[in-house]
């Protein structure tokens, strides 16, 4: 009798874990969306992976149920029936809970509406203000090249240095964001995507300004464990010097 129910126990043990383990659902429409495939997608070690999808057929409402460890960046990625694989990828900073998604077949990422997390909501704040640093690098590459075909050294050399001063401020706005943010999801995140190439001391400075909550979130244990491999990378380095 014991024999025949520890498989039994073992099902219903697994079916209740796997129910548990979907903390994150997420609902939404794409207008205009007539035939296509959905993509839900994480990256883990540095690749895209499927964790779900849904091929749309004349309708295009979607509701996905999910497992995340802690809030974190997952994609929905839109291949339409145009021929090219993945054409359009939308980022959304998720968290745990109820979150929409609603956007357009056309503007798929520029007219998306997400709505249920506040580290996305913090997310696209950031993102919004780093466009117009881009746009702004953008012109002074258009204006450089005009000035290099006319000849115009001194013009090139003047738009040349504010990109660089452009590129700074870009850069000091993205510290300060993470500092301003240290309760955020999103700060150690942005440490490991924007930043990683700071110095150690700033790196240091973000990781100990961490809420303990955040720090012990899947991108808090990432930069902790980056910053491990850093020093022990200098000590390396330290090393074969002397």
């Amino acid at each position: 009798m014991k024999k025949i129910l520890a498989p039994v126990f073992a099902i219903i043990l697994m079916v209740a874990c796997s129910k548990e383990k979907k903390n994150l659902h997420i609902t939404g429409n794409i207008d205009g969306l007539k035939k296509g495939t959905l993509y839900l997608q994480k990256i883990d070690s540095s690749a895209f992976v499927i964790v779900d999808s849904m091929v749309v057929d004349g309708d295009a409402n979607f509701d996905f149920n999910i497992f995340i460890e802690s809030p974190q960046m997952i994609y929905l990625a839109l291949e339409k029936e145009d021929g090219i694989k993945n054409n359009d990828l939308l980022e959304i900073f998720a968290e745990p809970g109820e979150m929409t998604v609603n956007t357009t077949r056309n503007y798929f990422i520029a007219e998306a509406k997400i709505e249920g997390s506040e580290s996305h909501r913090r997310y696209k704040e950031y993102r919004d203000m780093i466009s117009k640093f881009n746009d702004r690098n953008l012109n002074y590459l258009k204006e450089s090249v005009e000035a290099s075909k006319k000849g115009d050294s001194a013009t090139f050399d003047s738009l040349q240095n504010e990109s660089d001063k452009n590129a700074k401020r870009r850069y000091l706005y993205t510290l300060n964001f993470i500092l301003n943010n240290k309760d955020s999801y999103l700060a150690p995140y942005l440490a490991l995507t924007e930043t990683y190439n700071a110095r150690l001391k700033y790196l240091d400075s973000i990781n100990n300004s961490l809420t303990e909550e955040v720090a012990k979130s899947k991108y808090g244990k990432e930069l902790d464990e980056y910053i491990k491999t850093i020093r022990e990378q200098n000590k390396e380095n330290d090393s074969i010097q002397e």
